[in-house]
């Protein structure tokens, strides 16, 4: 009988112990979130006065890349993300099989069309090479702009599905060159023009509104489909943390703060 009850007693302590191990509402003060360092981990530190007037420590863990935030977040590292727009959480679910959900949308980057080796897009020369972001959601939405630009045309209903393949008129035989997002500015110097995401184009000190030849129209398809969002594990965007946080990302002293600091470059969205 005692060794029963000394049995029982050690699987209660062992289950309060796992049970501590889950974040609850108000037990733990501090959010852990995963951000680019352009401008999510800034507009996070613009949100950090008002976190902290509610109590909340707020914990920037920043990363130089699209896929580990995502991997950080699913092993429980993180208790969310902010780097990434909803088109490239959904292809990143289907294909990892993972359970991230958006829990609020806070800003979008207009992705622009940068000058390399040629200077205007009405000088691009036959055979000229165009870097595009290599993941599918991205480039799809870069490909768009290169034909509302009059370079390429697309198969009707491509839209943001659209790849390469999709591609039905090309006359001046436009070399599209796919390059992982993060180094599309470095690329540049090699290459004619590059298609650059917005957070990209500021970490190398480009501005959309200044340094683009052509950008994406804010009333566009895009504008309404690729806000960047904070992202969670399905289940904890109704979190009290969580919570807090988007209010605070979505507060009129962090729409003053983007809006004053990158002049057009990102915009927000609530």
């Amino acid at each position: 009988m005692k060794k029963i009850i000394s049995v029982l007693l050690v699987l209660t302590l062992v289950g309060a112990t796992l049970v501590g191990c889950g974040k609850k509402d108000g037990e733990d003060k501090t959010i852990v979130v995963g951000a680019s360092a352009t401008p999510h981990a800034e507009i996070l530190e613009a949100a950090r006065p008002a976190l902290e007037a509610e109590g909340y420590k707020l914990e920037i863990k920043v990363y130089d890349d699209y896929v580990q935030p995502n991997v950080a977040l699913n092993a429980g590292d993180l208790d969310a993300n902010y780097f990434q727009h909803q088109p490239y959480l959904d292809q990143y679910n289907e294909k990892n099989g993972t359970n991230l959900v958006s829990a609020g949308t806070i800003h979008y980057e207009p992705i622009g069309i940068y000058p390399g080796k040629t200077a205007t897009l009405d000088a691009l020369k036959d055979g000229a090479q165009i870097a595009v972001p290599n993941d599918a959601s991205n480039e799809s939405r870069a490909l768009l702009l290169l034909e509302a630009q009059g370079l390429i045309t697309l198969k009707e209903g491509a839209g943001l599905n659209a790849t390469k393949n999709d591609i039905v008129d090309n006359p001046k035989n436009i070399d599209i060159i796919e390059i992982e997002a993060a180094q599309l500015a470095r690329s540049l110097q090699d290459v004619d023009f590059a298609v650059i995401n917005g957070n990209v184009a500021i970490e190398a000190g480009l501005n959309v509104a200044t340094d683009a030849v052509a950008v994406e129209d804010k009333d566009s398809l895009a504008a309404d489909t690729y806000g960047n969002i904070i992202a969670v594990k399905a289940g904890n965007e109704n979190r009290e943390d969580i919570k807090a946080l988007v209010k605070a990302l979505q507060s009129e002293e962090v729409r003053k703060f983007i809006n004053d600091t990158y002049k057009g470059a990102v915009v927000p969205k609530f």
